[in-house]
């Protein structure tokens, strides 16, 4: 039996207003260390070993709580109630239409302007595990329900961090949960991921627009966006491509497949390698979606000590529903209907490739 990591809690200072915001950390057999901020449900560290058993922070991120909410990166945060975008910030359910939050142009960006990554959630300790609670009212960010979240942070003596989302609702409410973390194995912030190799279980990615609006799914075969084989990033991003040329790099989903095993819930869907420090890193999800994003918009970005970031500095590999799904013919997967609950288990598992 795999036993669970400890727990420890710290003040990590206050938010506008004064409100005391704390960091917990989750501890495993072996030193790897997770920390998680009760602001935005954030994952704000995670100190893995390399080879030689060296502990490396592998997460990109900032020093302060005021620095998390100054920022426009998502950085580890938990993104809700709609992870990535919403086409015109607007969708019918029931044959009501909604209006949203419009904080990218025209379009809803990860839950609007105040998205879940910008609230302080409840925290307490269950078992060894992080378990984190959010009210969401009726009307946030223009979306109709309340909705109660909660979501569990599970660090194992395999180097597994699961976070299992759940949520229920009082009324239909599209509803789509993801973890934004910035990963740079190397354990080295001025670095970038352009040596890091990837796969990616999957056979088709949604093509965007200027908006980076999906407009259609397409077949990575024969293209840069094929990661069925392991390739290292740097070159898939200095390939002439019309979808890489409107993203400044990778910021598309993928469309995984299906479950197939009833038995095992969630199944191993990509992977990075970084050959310097022998660190793995496995995403294994529930979820039909994929967002892989390569850090395009980082430049200048203030990371934690002296560091600044440069664009590529660190990649995201976001499990959830597709983007603007709620506006696609398969919307009834993300709507959240009173009587139901939201399911969506993800891990993250960091270990280290001792051959080439």
């Amino acid at each position: 039996m795999i036993s669970h990591a400890r727990f420890s809690t710290d003040p990590w200072g206050t938010v506008p207003g004064g409100d005391p915001v704390q960091l917990f950390t989750l501890r495993n057999a072996h030193g790897m260390k997770v920390s998680i901020s009760d602001l935005g449900a954030t994952l704000v560290s995670w100190h893995a070993p390399d080879r030689t058993g060296r502990l490396g922070d592998i997460l990109l991120g900032h020093d302060t709580p005021a620095e998390y909410l100054a920022s426009t990166t998502y950085m580890g945060g938990l993104i809700g109630r709609w992870a990535n975008r919403i086409e015109a910030a607007r969708f019918t359910l029931d044959g009501i239409e909604y209006t949203l939050d419009r904080n990218e142009g025209n379009n809803l960006l990860h839950g609007g302007t105040t998205g879940f990554n910008r609230l302080c959630w409840e925290a307490a300790e269950d078992n060894g595990s992080l378990v984190m609670r959010l009210e969401s009212p009726e009307g946030d960010a223009g979306f109709p329900g309340h909705v109660s979240v909660q979501v569990r942070y599970t660090l194992d003596d395999d180097g597994t961090l699961t976070i299992a989302y759940e949520a229920i609702t009082d009324a239909p409410t599209p509803l789509n949960l993801t973890s934004h973390g910035y990963f740079n194995l190397t354990g080295q912030a001025a670095a970038d991921v352009r040596g890091h190799v990837v796969s990616i279980d999957a056979e088709a990615f949604f093509e965007v627009d200027a908006q980076m609006i999906p407009t259609r799914r397409a077949e990575v075969a024969g293209n840069a966006f094929d990661f069925r084989q392991s390739a290292p990033i740097g070159a898939r991003l200095d390939w002439p491509n019309t979808q890489l040329a409107l993203a400044a790099g990778f910021d598309h989903c993928y469309v995984l497949p299906e479950i197939k095993d009833s038995a095992r819930p969630v199944r191993e869907v990509a992977r990075v390698y970084e050959p310097g420090s022998g660190r793995e890193l496995s995403v294994l999800t529930d979820q039909w979606g994929l967002q892989f994003y390569t850090g395009n918009h980082l430049e200048g970005e203030q990371g934690r000590g002296s560091h600044t970031y440069s664009k590529y500095a660190g990649l995201c590999l976001e499990a959830g529903g597709f983007p603007n799904q709620i506006n696609m013919a398969d919307n009834a997967q993300v709507v959240l209907r009173p009587g139901m609950e939201y399911h969506h288990v993800t891990q993250y598992r960091v270990g280290v490739r001792t051959g080439v």
